[in-house]
């Protein structure tokens, strides 16, 4: 997509409809001044949906914090809804102005134009170390780590408990949730003839395509790349998986009233939290959205085609450092960032997952709030394999998978050519 890169919300959690821009400046409490002064521009996103529960209150408190302990230090941060962010960072890189620190949705094309430095020359090795491994990894290009992993989420399969037992989906007089495919497409069947609107929500319109796409893949046994890092997203596997949605859900009316190719993901969480959806695919945002609306649900892992364990799909945003000649300042604010106390006030907040160790166990070991729910999401986190995020070629793929993948499923659709056409471009745009 090159620099225009339209939003690119890894996590699609955040709000779009807070355009709010803040800019919030913490001076050295006066102490130290003159040129010994260092500033750090931060530019960062906004995961609130009003200005009453924006993430400027976090960055404030965190800069302040900050500050009191390296009063050589400013720290100014301007954050801005999803909608703009990525744009404006892109611009300010153009612009010869580029931020100390970005926290956006994508690092790749940065890293690979060389204008990052990587986590070795900026981090403690604990805070280096403490990173969870596929989160880690996800934030490689070329095996050197320049992407660090912000916040992050999973996937899971909801399902809405009085539907199904309406429908007569029960093992012992309570909700039976799918493991199999079978499973699923029978009880999709069970639900369509109970007259649910929609028995299972495919929403591969553009929202959010990519990410239904990759957990379906991963789910039959393949993926967006080969063991090697390369794409495979025409394999054999990911072709039969979607001859199965195609044929066995699409072609059975099991999907709803909307066409996959055109349903978006907050419209299928509407209708979940409307009673009109019996299954679906969901992240920790759907927790509050559908309790809200007095929705009793369960959640279990994703089912997959023969029931055997396979990675769920992790998500992350990322944070960056571009090369600004404040590399000892901030590392130093990297390092504060990361602290499990830091980390786990951010996602608590916004019902998201540490992605450190420790806050990944501070997590765990929580028991107030959403936390119990969020478990579910935090258990599938360490196993989870993520968008090849550090490939520069991706958001050009992502967003040719969001414009042409429910062509694959629509009547009379080919699997083999719409994979194998979004395939033969990932390749040609992926340098070696």
């Amino acid at each position: 997509m090159g620099r225009s890169r339209s939003r690119n919300r890894y996590l699609g959690l955040a709000a779009t409809g807070a355009a709010l821009s803040l800019t919030v400046t913490l001076a050295g409490c006066g102490s130290v001044t003159g040129d010994n002064e260092v500033t750090l521009r931060v530019v960062a996103a906004d995961y609130g949906d009003n200005p009453s529960n924006s993430s400027a209150a976090y960055w404030k408190k965190l800069a302040g914090e900050f500050t009191k302990d390296h009063p050589g230090v400013k720290v100014e941060v301007s954050v801005y809804s999803w909608s703009e962010v990525d744009n404006k960072v892109a611009a300010m890189v153009k612009a010869g102005k580029a931020p100390d620190i970005a926290q956006i949705g994508a690092y790749a094309d940065y890293a690979a134009d060389g204008k990052l430095y990587t986590t070795d020359e900026l981090l403690a090795v604990q805070t280096e170390a403490d990173f969870l491994a596929p989160l880690a990894d996800a934030g490689k290009v070329k095996r050197v780590q320049y992407g660090m992993p912000f916040v992050a989420s999973t996937r899971l399969l909801f399902y809405n408990e009085k539907l199904f037992a309406d429908a007569g989906i029960t093992a012992g007089g309570r909700p039976w949730a799918p493991r199999t495919w079978a499973d699923l497409e029978a009880a999709a069947k069970k639900l369509k003839a109970a007259n649910v609107p929609t028995p299972f929500a495919l929403p591969l319109g553009r929202e959010e395509a990519q990410a239904e796409t990759m957990m379906w893949l991963l789910a039959g046994g393949g993926g967006y790349t080969d063991n090697e890092e390369q794409y495979a997203i025409d394999s054999p596997e990911n072709v039969k998986t979607f001859e199965f949605l195609r044929d066995r859900m699409v072609g059975q009316g099991l999907t709803g009233p909307v066409e996959p190719g055109k349903l978006d993901r907050q419209a299928a969480f509407d209708a979940f939290t409307r009673g009109e959806v019996g299954m679906l695919n969901g992240h920790p945002t759907l927790l509050k959205q559908a309790a809200a609306k007095g929705v009793r649900f369960g959640m279990v892992p994703m089912p997959t085609v023969d029931g055997s364990d396979k990675p769920s799909m992790g998500v992350a945003d990322w944070m960056m450092a571009f090369k600004n000649k404040h590399r000892k300042e901030t590392g130093l604010f990297l390092d504060f960032v990361y602290t499990a106390k830091n980390q786990t006030a951010f996602t608590s907040t916004y019902d998201l997952l540490p992605v450190t160790t420790s806050g990944y166990r501070a997590t765990n070991a929580s028991t107030g709030g959403n936390s119990a729910q969020l478990k579910t999401f935090l258990q599938a986190l360490p196993g989870s394999r993520l968008y090849p995020a550090g490939k520069k070629s991706w958001p050009g793929v992502s967003e040719d998978i969001k414009q042409n993948i429910g062509k694959a499923v629509a009547p009379g659709g080919s699997p083999d050519r719409v994979l194998s056409e979004i395939a033969t471009a990932a390749r040609a745009n992926d340098p070696r």
